[in-house]
């Protein structure tokens, strides 16, 4: 470990800014300060110095450093810290100053985090609540991140693995030393006790619906409907951007247009689709086959209709006209150009099917008329979703992967109880450690870390 290179990287965000952060981790690090400043700092203490160049004595900029030992630093190595004005020049003087410097090298994406990994400062669960922290987007997301971090999932499931190797052990001695004198006869009852606690746990760990993936993810909202009917307009004003081409030719949006945005502290992603009619363009048919792939797989659909036309049942304008019944769980109808519609022909559109609509709203995306009802359903929808999910303890397929092999090892070694097969009840609980310890990290994870860490920025 001690003889690997030390790395070096940018920390802070894209350059210019007040400040820029360059950090250093490694067995070099000291000496990389002490070519740059002169000097190391006093541990943890903030130094005003001049930063130069190792070579000419140039100097590049006037910064705060940091000194960090090891093993009382981020990453468990030694990790020095210089804060930086924050301009283009001073901060590619500063780095290639490192790199010239013998043993150092520009880390790469999420090396750092990979070091506090490797060295026990953090595990892999708490590792991905960093990535989820810097990737959150709205406060939901980020308050499940940050409990994620601070050990949401790590800690409990460490909690689940110590005393699962508790009732293992019990198990083993019963296996290991049941002609000694001194050992109790009945050892299998109370591990088994533990074990059931256990897979209890685990089961209502379980039950949660999917709901902190679903948080990672955000709410999915497509907007669907036949051409002409406003949708690139509605996703527009959503958006509080041009994201979408309006145009009034049909067949103008072609693809799947994807727009993020947080309504009310909640993530949500609007999906704006082809307009949905029958056509001889192939590449408008593979427009409409993946608006209705989208939309069958959106968790709600809103169904924009031109409301200025009489006849909303005519075809092409029921989303169930074809017989094919989506999954999402929700759709609502929205009577767009409600701005072309007289006062006294509104009534007329009442008698539109009611079957398939779980909301109806009338609006005008043109001039912003009942947008702000719909917005309001849309935030209060998106909060009634993701209602108690902020103490969802499952936050990645990973996890749920790792607790349903889990519980089923110890539903299995429960099974066993009957049986008297002491030995592969205890084989089953050594399967279920394993796999809690692969959900941490502590048990044979190389083919996952690198997917994990290929998504962080460079100098986190």
């Amino acid at each position: 470990m001690s003889d690997r290179s030390t790395i070096f990287a940018l920390s802070s965000g894209r350059p210019p800014a007040a400040i820029a952060v360059v950090r250093m981790s490694g067995r070099q690090a000291g000496a990389a300060l002490k070519a740059l400043i002169g000097r190391v700092p006093q541990p943890r203490q903030a130094a005003l110095a001049r930063v130069r160049e190792p070579v000419g004595g140039e100097v590049i900029d006037e910064a705060l450093a940091l000194w960090f030992p090891a093993p009382h630093s981020e990453t468990g190595e030694d990790v020095a810290e210089l804060q930086l004005h924050g301009g283009q020049a001073v901060i590619a003087g500063v780095l290639d100053a490192l790199g010239k410097i013998e043993g150092c090298r520009l880390a790469e994406p999420g090396e750092f985090t990979r070091r506090a990994f490797e060295n026990g400062k953090l595990d892999l669960t708490k590792v991905e609540g960093l990535g989820d922290l810097i990737a959150a987007e709205t406060q939901a997301q980020r308050r499940l991140a940050f409990r994620q971090l601070k050990g949401l999932i790590g800690d409990r499931a460490e909690d689940w693995r110590r005393r699962l190797i508790e009732a293992l052990a019990l198990i083993e001695a019963r296996i290991d030393f049941s002609d000694e004198a001194d050992v109790p006869e009945d050892l299998v009852a109370p591990a088994l006790d533990t074990v059931r606690q256990l897979r209890d746990e685990i089961a209502a760990c379980l039950a949660d619906s999917g709901r902190g993936e679903r948080l990672r993810e955000g709410l999915v909202v497509a907007i669907a409907g036949p051409p002409n009917a406003g949708k690139s307009t509605l996703l527009n004003r959503l958006a509080r951007r041009e994201v979408a081409i309006v145009s009034p030719y049909p067949g103008t949006t072609r693809d799947v247009i994807e727009v993020h945005l947080d309504l009310g502290g909640y993530p949500v992603t609007l999906l704006d689709t082809a307009g949905i009619r029958m056509s001889d363009d192939p590449v408008e048919q593979e427009g409409v086959r993946r608006a209705r792939e989208r939309a069958d797989m959106a968790d709600l659909v809103l169904w924009v209709i031109d409301g200025s036309v009489s006849d909303l049942s005519s075809a092409g304008r029921d989303p169930y006209s074809n017989g094919r019944q989506p999954s999402h769980a929700e759709l609502w109808l929205v009577k767009n150009k409600n701005d072309l519609v007289s006062s006294q022909s509104l009534g007329s559109h009442e008698s539109s099917p009611k079957e398939w609509i779980n909301r109806s709203f009338t609006m005008s995306a043109r001039t912003g008329s009942g947008l702000d009802t719909l917005i309001s359903a849309l935030a209060a929808h998106a909060q009634a979703y993701f209602a108690a999910t902020e103490s969802a303890i499952v936050t990645r397929a990973r996890h749920r992967r790792a607790f349903e092999e889990t519980r089923a090892a110890l539903d299995r070694a429960l099974e066993q109880r009957c049986t008297g097969r002491e030995e592969l009840i205890a084989e089953e609980l050594r399967a279920a450690s394993t796999t809690l310890g692969r959900l941490t990290g502590r048990i044979d994870v190389e083919d996952i870390l690198d997917a994990i860490f290929r998504d962080f920025c460079i100098g986190k």
